[in-house]
């Protein structure tokens, strides 16, 4: 608020002064003494604002940002913040537009945030080591300290015990891939700064797990299938196959439809599963293929089992009488570089690109029209009485962080023993904390403003 300052009429002054003079000797002490004494109260707030703004930013500085460097895959301290560097805006936890109308969530850019992650590797003992960047020994740490801005809007950050309260006697499953179990875990990692979850349950191979909040008696889950529908899957742990996986493109997987009844939420996707050799099945068929060189099979490609899949996934909500909320997560870009990950690829950035500095590749931009296309068949198709489908657009925000992958950091300290070792990268999952973080607050206000 502008305080506007008000002035006497000269030449009303005049006339007192003739008619009244020591009126107004007395009336020009006081109003001397009162200027004396605000300028002495308003230095005495600067002074104190100052006072405690140096204290904040003491106890939780994060380190400056650094120009990004294609070529260089860390940073080293100290470093020298980028002429372009961001500054960091307020914080007033409440949706803003200047229209007073809802904003769009996933348009938006990633902004500096000195106030850091809500938790680290040593306050959450829940992180796969894959994505325990930290512990594995990433010597930057600039790409903790950046959030998601929506344009034309401020985004409230995760409160994890309002979310705890708004999830009391409820149920919460993570359905999909990798992505999903490493989003699951950022989500786990905030919560536990509350409240520690209990492990109730895992599968042989621990990728699909249960987990229970007692205080609030809130149970949390992921459960893995990598395709959402029937696949016959013939890979190990380490990604390496045996044969082809065959996929039944006209039938769910029942490991999750099975207990879809006793969710309050879901959040599903998936993606880059579909890329890998595939052999599609219909009405207990052979119908084709992905990329089955030497087969006698028409090669239909990824995005034919994908619109399948998708639209049988959506179909499946909107005809159920289970009255559920969906949140239907789009495709995860990744960002190999010069190869892939079975070829040298690797993501060496260290802040995130702005918006025009990098386009969508054909694949993934493939996978999130047939996700768009498929949403929108569903949501025309629903009912009152169907599940609540919401659109969680996440592809172009996590487009634009190609520096919060783990890279060569999916391993303990891979270059302990060789500075120039040549290791695998991971440029598709997420460090933990990271950019996935921000995905909880968005969820949060589609949960909280619906």
């Amino acid at each position: 608020m502008v305080k506007k300052i008000m002035r006497s009429d000269p030449k009303q002054f005049s006339t007192m002064q003739n008619q009244k003079n020591v009126c107004v000797k007395i009336a020009v002490s006081f109003l001397c003494l009162g200027l004396a004494f605000r300028l002495l109260l308003s230095d005495s707030f600067s002074f104190s604002s100052s006072s405690s703004s140096s204290s904040m930013v003491m106890e939780e500085t994060p380190p400056p940002m650094a120009e990004e460097k294609t070529e260089s895959p860390v940073f080293h301290l100290p470093l020298e913040a980028s002429s372009d560097s961001v500054d960091f805006p307020s914080n007033n936890n409440q949706i803003q537009s200047s229209q007073n109308e809802k904003c769009d969530l996933f348009v938006g850019e990633w902004v500096a945030d000195k106030s850091g992650p809500m938790y680290t590797n040593e306050s959450c003992n829940l992180i796969e080591h894959h994505q325990n960047c930290m512990k594995n020994g990433r010597p930057d740490s600039g790409y903790l300290y950046w959030r998601w801005n929506p344009r034309g809007c401020e985004l409230p950050k995760f409160n994890p015990r309002k979310f705890l309260d708004f999830m009391r006697n409820k149920s919460f499953a993570f359905i999909g891939d990798s992505i999903s179990r490493n989003h699951v875990q950022s989500l786990l990692c905030i919560l536990s700064q509350v409240e520690s979850a209990v492990e109730i349950y895992h599968d042989k191979e621990y990728r699909s797990k249960i987990w229970k909040f007692p205080s609030h008696n809130f149970t949390l889950s992921v459960i893995w299938t990598p395709f959402l529908i029937k696949a016959t899957i013939f890979e190990d742990m380490d990604g390496v196959s045996s044969s082809e996986t065959q996929l039944h493109l006209d039938t769910l997987d029942t490991l999750w439809t099975k207990q879809y009844e006793t969710f309050d939420f879901v959040l599903i996707g998936g993606g880059k599963w579909f890329l890998k050799t595939a052999i599609y099945h219909e009405n207990n068929t052979i119908v084709g293929c992905h990329y089955c060189p030497g087969k006698n099979l028409t090669d239909f490609g990824f995005d034919y089992a994908y619109r399948k899949a998708i639209g049988l996934v959506l179909d499946f909500f909107v005809k159920s009488s289970h009255k559920a909320t969906i949140f239907f997560r789009t495709t995860t870009p990744d960002h190999f570089e010069n190869g892939e990950w079975f070829s040298g690829g690797y993501c060496n950035r260290t802040v995130p690109f702005k918006e025009g500095q990098i386009e969508m590749i054909d694949v993934d931009s493939t996978m999130r029209g047939i996700e768009l296309e498929e949403f929108a068949k569903a949501t025309s198709l629903g009912s009152d009485k169907a599940a609540k489908l919401k659109l969680l657009d996440t592809t172009f925000l996590s487009l634009l962080r190609p520096d919060g992958h783990p890279g060569p950091y999916r391993q303990y300290q891979p270059f302990a023993k060789d500075k120039n070792a040549k290791v695998q990268n991971d440029c598709l999952h997420w460090c933990l904390p990271g950019p996935i973080d921000s995905w909880n607050d968005i969820i949060m206000e589609m949960l909280v403003n619906p």
